[in-house]
């Protein structure tokens, strides 16, 4: 018998039900336009809205957390816009599982945990993971190999980088030059032979075949400015898990773009460009763009000629552009909001509610409703090349 298939909202819930039995508190996603940190454009990865308290600057009524958090890149070092929808990972928003610990659990319970609802809850199968450690942490590798069982074939030792200084690796976290840091220990899916690419470590580590779901970073040192580490009095534990990826493995699919929350969005984007070829690269851009837009709108971020704004605003017009390619010359991108909020507006019920906000909204720059874009639209779309 076929085992049904999660879809994206029930591995959402899963994650942080399983989280929450725990002991964990759920905590709700933070805005895309950090709050706690001006040197960050956009929030960028779950730990983000924790910052401050694994800087020792605030202080939570809880020591154990759980959320799925928005996260945006695009702009700055993650500048690869023009690889989105031409990828099979490749995205501007996006959304990451993550589970953090301030100073209570530490490895073990990390690791143990991640395991169990990885192979227990989601019932992935436990041959098909690798895992990796930072080259001297000799602790995470007795967990895995000791304790969880998981061969020792598969547990993969990551050094430092060649000709780099000693820490700077793949599996050592560093907040920034000095400060809180720490080893980490990533998860893989393999997703066969049949999928060019090795293992982590390998000379064809970058192919698709082996691909990164799970990282765990183990904050216990502080680093000081002449490269040595002290121990931090309260270790944490920071992880972070992309759903995307997570859902495309679950729903036995390769490719993001693939899954079921994609699916509904590109089927929007083929009714509103009157495009029919479903697997048209043009549809994923403009079903990944439609996310970072609203995202962004509903957290106050309009389109303008600096900053936050300049980033929506070329995420936008890329998303006009390729309407435009299919052959659609008219505004038509704010029409697909009312799918996102379809499967999306649940789990976001703030971007859901400036979807459907009163036109007495625009009068305002900070709070723009997102009725307004037949308008922006029609603005910002101009000619361009027929390639």
């Amino acid at each position: 018998m076929t085992q049904a298939v999660m879809s994206v909202a029930d591995i959402r819930k899963t994650f942080l039900d399983f989280f929450a039995s725990k002991g964990h508190t759920v905590v709700a996603s933070s805005p895309l336009v950090p709050g706690n940190d001006p040197t960050l454009m956009f929030t960028n990865s779950g730990m983000v809205q924790f910052k401050d308290v694994f800087l020792g600057t605030d202080k939570r009524s809880y020591v154990r957390a759980a959320s799925v958090q928005a996260c945006l890149r695009a702009g700055g070092k993650h500048n690869d816009l023009e690889n989105v929808g031409y990828t099979a990972r490749h995205h501007t928003f996006f959304e990451m599982l993550g589970n953090w610990s301030f100073g209570d659990y530490f490895k073990r319970e990390s690791l143990k945990w991640g395991w169990e609802l990885l192979t227990t809850v989601y019932k992935l199968p436990a041959d098909k993971l690798t895992a990796t450690v930072y080259i001297d942490d000799q602790e995470a590798y007795d967990i895995w190999t000791k304790e969880i069982g998981l061969p020792p074939e598969r547990v993969i030792r990551i050094g430092d980088k060649k000709g780099a200084k000693k820490y700077q690796s793949d599996n050592f976290w560093m907040m920034a030059d000095t400060g809180p840091c720490g080893p980490c220990s990533e998860i893989f899916y393999d997703h066969g032979e049949q999928i060019p690419g090795g293992p982590p470590g390998s000379p064809g580590e970058d192919g698709d075949r082996f691909i990164e779901i799970w990282n765990h970073v183990f904050m216990q040192f502080d680093m000081q400015t002449d490269g040595s580490l002290n121990k931090l009095p309260a270790p944490c534990v920071d992880t972070g898990m992309g759903l995307e990826r997570l859902a495309a493995i679950l729903q036995h699919v390769h490719s993001n773009y693939e899954i079921d929350l994609f699916e509904v969005l590109i089927k929007a984007a083929s009714r509103e460009t009157g495009c029919t070829d479903l697997a048209n690269k043009s549809l994923r851009v403009i079903a990944d763009h439609i996310r970072a837009t609203a995202f962004l709108v509903s957290d106050g971020v309009i389109p303008s000629s600096d900053g936050r704004g300049y980033v929506q605003r070329r995420i936008i017009r890329r998303a006009i552009r390729h309407g435009y390619k299919l052959g659609q010359k008219t505004p038509f991108f704010h029409n697909l909001v009312k799918d996102l909020v379809q499967v999306m507006g649940a789990a976001y019920p703030h971007m859901a509610s400036q979807a459907a906000a009163s036109p007495k909204c625009c009068g305002s720059r900070k709070s723009v409703s997102l009725r307004r874009w037949p308008l922006a639209c029609k603005s910002w779309m101009k000619p361009w090349p027929a390639a």
